[in-house]
């Protein structure tokens, strides 16, 4: 995948990669004008579950700019096309890194997902993440860290994804205080960032377990925030796992530079994630939400085999 640093490097990008009618999916924060390129057509409901309707526009590739909701609806765009995705990352979640994606609708309701979306570039520029709230940045960089913890020891977790997941939650763990202080520190944004795509890299090269799971489950049903979610079940997914990883997760508080649980929450109050229920969880449907959380993939990757009862603990320790 072409990787590159700055937003007038996008026209060279998709020259590399034969692109000369792209679709450019973006909310309406964002204008064409802000790119160096004039797409070929704009999808601009983001999220969005119309996703025929987006890759009726795809023409020979698709220029997703924005979070995670823009690029899975890129990914889904390229998936359903063969079309190539180039991304332009305006978080730090690091959706760009893997070819799955998640559909939800204009509501952010989980209403399915996929596989098979054609990565073939990332173009990444700091000053896209200047403007990004302080609850969305903590949000966001949590996600980065929660592909940086998983990723040490997830099943199928491997030496090249280590080196990333430690250097990524190294500049993670260093920059998003700063970059909380001081949101208009280009510099620091730029440091914040580079660890997000070590995470991102992390991602693609191990995958997800548990805590992601429950993120992903409690996210879809009620249409909250990914970021905010993993930021509060990443703490009680370490503690779980810390029976069967303790040396994993001793190297990620060594990167963090403290024990591994209390720097992960300490980062999250950052942005005010403490508990479930301050984000909208209700109590009542913890227990199906375990249920959903068993089946998904990161649950069944996980190093430690989790029943729908240990995994409802798991959320009520954290609600």
């Amino acid at each position: 995948m072409i990787v590159r640093w700055g937003l007038g490097e996008l026209g060279g990008v998709l020259g590399e990669l034969g692109i000369e009618r792209p679709l450019l999916v973006a909310s309406d924060r964002w204008e064409p004008q802000d790119l160096p390129i004039e797409p070929a057509a704009r999808w601009r409901e983001v999220p969005s579950d119309r996703v025929a309707d987006a890759a009726a526009r795809a023409g020979d590739g698709v220029v997703p700019l924005g979070g995670g909701s823009a690029i899975d609806l890129g990914k889904a765009i390229s998936a359903e096309t063969g079309v190539p995705v180039v991304s332009i990352p305006t978080t730090y979640a690091g959706a760009e890194w893997t070819p799955y994606f998640g559909i939800r609708d204009s509501a952010r309701r989980m209403r399915g997902g996929g596989t098979g979306a054609q990565l073939a570039g990332v173009v990444y520029e700091p000053e896209l993440t200047l403007s990004l709230p302080r609850a969305e940045t903590v949000g966001t960089a949590m996600n980065a860290l929660a592909h940086c913890a998983e990723a040490l020891y997830v099943q199928g977790h491997n030496p090249e994804a280590d080196e990333h997941a430690l250097a990524g939650a190294g500049l993670i763990g260093r920059h998003l205080p700063r970059v909380v202080d001081a949101p208009d520190d280009l510099a620091e944004r730029t440091k914040l960032l580079e660890g997000a795509m070590h995470a991102g890299m992390a991602l693609g090269k191990s995958m997800l377990a548990l805590g992601h799971a429950m993120a992903q489950a409690l996210g879809g049903r009620y249409g909250l925030p990914h970021g905010a979610l993993n930021a509060i079940c990443l703490p009680a997914a370490l503690r779980f796992n810390e029976e069967v990883a303790p040396g994993a997760i001793a190297r990620l508080g060594e990167a963090l530079g403290g024990d591994a649980v209390t720097r992960v929450e300490e980062l999250a109050r950052l942005g005010g994630f403490e508990r479930l229920h301050d984000v909208g969880v209700p109590e009542e449907g913890l227990g199906e939400v375990s249920l959903a959380v068993a089946e998904r993939p990161g649950a069944k990757a996980n190093p430690r085999p989790a029943t729908p009862g240990e995994i409802e603990q798991l959320l009520r320790s954290v609600w």
